[in-house]
């Protein structure tokens, strides 16, 4: 605790109560006394619904990688745990939980989610709160234009480098009709507006995009129409329990026989609930299990899979290196700022340069935009895996950088403005 607790108390209320006396909006940086025994992160994912395999494997890593800086010692001499909160892809719920995180788990800052209508709200309360978030796994991207601000960051792709990766394969490899089916919010609308961009550079036509509720089981009307489109590819942007369902339902019309599939993200939690026959097309992968595509010679990404598949009985998915990383950034830049002051945080995530445990090759957080900056790839689904290993469900991996992909920082001036706090 402070020194001086009451007298501290004092001050910020006057501060505040004189900020609002002169309409200025109130912010007090989070900022967790040195005297506590751990260093908390708060959590908001989803575990129940129609994210909740996303939600559990994002957090098996992020329990990963607290349990590795555990036992290293730990942040700043002090044990760091990690606190959950299902939200359940639900924006107001994740206001709440994220809230009560802060305010009443006292955690020095926030981690999660899936949905990106969670994750803006949930980077929204966090700033109101003077918190840190970084958003593992949800796409938006206003994320990361707009709506971006000082204290978020995020850790997965962005809708306008899913489809900026995938949309030349699907030319190249199946022609210029494309039909898509879409989730009906912030993340569906920015993979549709990505998708329409890049058609438009490359002369493609969009033939039909249906716009789906999240948590729809029945997609027979939908189909129907693909069927009458005959489109080159139909391209799938739901995802989670939606995707599970739109794919059985499309092998039981066999349109998956007639028409090629793909889509901007292949999630290996809902690849693996399908039977072999729905496995098809090609798909952008954000990071995989296997392979030297992906790892290169790095020993570290072989223990951390190895260490998964043993405490889990499943291989770990992109989901599993989202919470992993996430949580590692934020506490190395705890470490590297000394302290969990939400500021000094911020200042040394920004910018950082690392080389990360999980794949090959330098990433860094981009300092105009906070968007962590590391390759994708695009790969082929191989629907019974291999001799020895059925979870191997990927082939054919072509790697892009994320400079080729993503909003270019001459853009990003123009649509992100972040003021830090004086």
């Amino acid at each position: 605790m402070s020194e001086f607790p009451m007298k501290r108390d004092a001050f910020i209320k006057s501060a505040a109560a004189g900020a609002i006396a002169a309409g200025i909006p109130t912010f007090i940086p989070r900022r967790i006394e040195a005297a506590d025994d751990l260093i908390k992160v708060g959590m908001t994912n989803p575990l129940t619904g129609t994210y909740a395999s996303l939600g559990q494997s994002q957090m098996r890593g992020a329990q990963m990688a607290v349990a590795a800086w555990n036992k290293r010692g730990g942040v700043l001499g002090r044990k760091v745990t990690l606190l959950s909160e299902d939200d359940a892809a639900d924006p107001g719920v994740a206001v709440e939980k994220a809230r009560k995180l802060v305010n009443q788990g006292k955690a020095a800052a926030l981690v999660g989610t899936v949905s990106s209508a969670t994750t803006l709200s949930v980077s929204s309360a966090a700033n109101a709160l003077g918190t840190v978030f970084i958003d593992m796994g949800g796409a938006a991207d206003t994320m990361s234009g707009k709506d971006c601000k000082w204290s978020s960051f995020r850790t997965c792709k962005t809708a306008y480098m899913l489809t900026h990766a995938t949309g030349l394969v699907f030319q190249r490899k199946f022609g210029k009709r494309w039909y898509m089916i879409t989730p009906d919010y912030a993340y569906g609308h920015g993979l549709a507006a990505g998708y329409t961009a890049v058609a438009e550079k490359m002369g493609a036509t969009i033939v039909g995009n249906d716009l789906t509720p999240l948590g729809t089981t029945e997609f027979s009307s939908y189909l129907l129409k693909v069927q009458a489109a005959k489109p080159d590819v139909l391209i799938v942007n739901v995802s989670g329990n939606d995707f599970v369902s739109l794919m059985k339902q499309a092998e039981a019309y066999n349109l998956l026989k007639s028409t090629p599939v793909g889509g901007p993200l292949m999630e290996l939690e809902g690849l693996w609930a399908l039977p072999e026959s729905a496995r098809v097309g090609y798909w952008g992968v954000e990071w995989y299990f296997a392979g030297n595509a992906i790892f290169g010679s790095k020993r570290s990404a072989v223990e951390f899979v190895r260490q998964y598949r043993k405490d889990y009985g499943t291989p770990p998915t992109a989901r599993s290196c989202f919470g992993y990383v996430t949580v590692d950034r934020l506490l190395t830049a705890m470490t590297t700022a000394k302290s969990t002051d939400s500021v000094k945080v911020a200042r040394a995530l920004e910018g950082s340069e690392f080389d990360s445990p999980l794949w090959s090759g330098k990433a860094y957080i981009r300092k105009a935009d906070h968007q962590m900056m590391w390759p994708m790839w695009v790969a082929k689904v191989r629907a019974g895996g291999v001799p020895g290993d059925k979870y191997d469900t990927f082939e054919d991996f072509a790697r892009v950088d994320a400079e080729q992909i993503t909003v270019p920082l001459s853009v990003v001036g123009k649509t992100c403005a972040m003021t830090y706090p004086s």
